[in-house]
């Protein structure tokens, strides 16, 4: 694409902040240290989760780079920034989390392929652009539709960015028309994150924002969207990001068998403790956050600390001074809560964390039992090891 290009090496990466934990280098995946996503409700641009599959992609003229909407539309179209910045502006908290969150501790019941992700795969940032819904209207596709008259029923977004997984050809994902055209889904083309110009990690100059929905389909660096009758064919979304049951392994996977993951399921992490802890006092403050996908707020948050024996229920919030109503008017229905609960341990003790959103989902207890070869959607409760003084564990 004129104006912006893949490059083929890792020369040319941007700088990253020193604190990240890496993952990988080549692609780039890092997340920050758990107790950087309690510090504020808005995770800052350098502690956000970086999330790579490729060299990170270049821009060497904004002027020249073009959008283009083509597919089964009354009218192909191609829109510069200077175009996507005269539509009307929205802004929106928004949780990206990837599915594969949480993958390291899946790994210690049974070896998974992927990333290996501790707890912080997962970051909220205020979102700024146009609605897609808009910039959908404008090649004559109205909003609520769920099917163009040429049969388009999925909107495909590609990325400049190159993948290995798709043979070097471009990183792309879909969702169905009916959400992209819903205003009320807030799916937007976003080119600002946290009231800043995006950065090239985040997909600069322009990448999609699908709230409440696994960060794969939040597809950066855009360089065109397609309008499809059936829902995109590319790797992420045919051979990868699906919730396969325990008993199925490399040997006897189908992927057809199973649909895209599109909504995340109800989630909570404890980021005030690590994995094992040695505490002086007993008074021990437990902080963290809970997030559930497709719009579902938190009705509640549950601590124990007898592993799961009994349970006292923490408190939640998102922005200071304005009290967190699950389906509140002012609260981010796209964004997490953290959670806050002091409790009392005396000598040594296993600390739990399990959410329960609007729906009445509630996380699975153990792990074993969601256990997949991808390692994807690790929601099952989240514990933590405290011991007081020279106690035993």
């Amino acid at each position: 694409m004129p104006g912006l290009k893949a490059p083929s090496d890792y020369i040319r990466e941007p700088p990253r902040h020193p604190s990240l934990q890496i993952n990988s280098k080549e692609p780039f995946n890092a997340e920050p240290h758990r107790s950087a996503l309690i510090s504020s409700y808005v995770t800052p641009v350098d502690s956000f989760y970086k999330r790579n599959h490729g060299p990170i992609p270049i821009v060497d003229d904004i002027d020249g780079y073009r959008l283009s909407v083509t597919g089964l539309v009354k009218m192909q179209k191609e829109f510069t920034m200077k175009d996507i910045r005269s539509l009307p502006k929205y802004t929106i908290a928004a949780t990206l989390q990837c599915a594969g969150n949480r993958r390291t501790a899946m790994s210690k019941v049974q070896k998974v392929r992927g990333v290996g992700w501790d707890v912080s795969a997962i970051g909220n940032a205020v979102w700024s652009g146009a609605k897609l819904a808009d910039v959908l209207e404008l090649v004559g596709i109205p909003k609520l539709s769920s099917a163009t008259p040429s049969g388009g029923k999925h909107v495909e977004f590609v990325s400049v960015d190159r993948c290995k997984e798709e043979n070097g050809g471009p990183y792309k994902a879909s969702i169905p028309l009916i959400q992209a055209t819903n205003p009320e889904d807030d799916v937007l083309l976003a080119y600002e994150m946290n009231g800043e110009t995006l950065n090239r990690d985040h997909g600069y100059p322009l990448r999609v924002v699908v709230p409440g929905v696994i960060g794969a389909r939040s597809v950066k660096w855009l360089d065109s969207i397609d309008v499809i009758a059936e829902e995109c064919q590319g790797f992420f979304m045919q051979k990868d990001y699906k919730m396969f049951p325990p008993s199925v392994n490399w040997d006897n996977i189908n992927w057809s068998s199973r649909r895209p993951q599109m909504d995340f399921p109800v989630q909570s992490v404890i980021c005030s403790l690590e994995d094992s802890n040695i505490l002086k006092d007993g008074q021990v403050t437990v902080k963290g956050y809970a997030v559930s996908g497709g719009g579902r707020g938190i009705e509640r948050v549950d601590i124990s600390i007898d592993g799961g024996k009994s349970w006292v229920e923490a408190s939640r919030y998102q922005k200071p001074d304005v009290p967190y109503v699950a389906d509140g008017a002012y609260s981010d229905k796209w964004a997490w809560v953290l959670f806050e609960a002091k409790v009392e341990v005396l000598h040594s003790a296993e600390i739990v964390a399990k959410a329960v959103d609007i729906s009445a989902n509630v996380q699975p207890e153990s792990v074993e039992s969601i256990w997949n070869l991808r390692g994807i959607l690790n929601t099952s409760w989240h514990r933590v090891d405290v011991r007081i003084g020279h106690s035993k564990m």
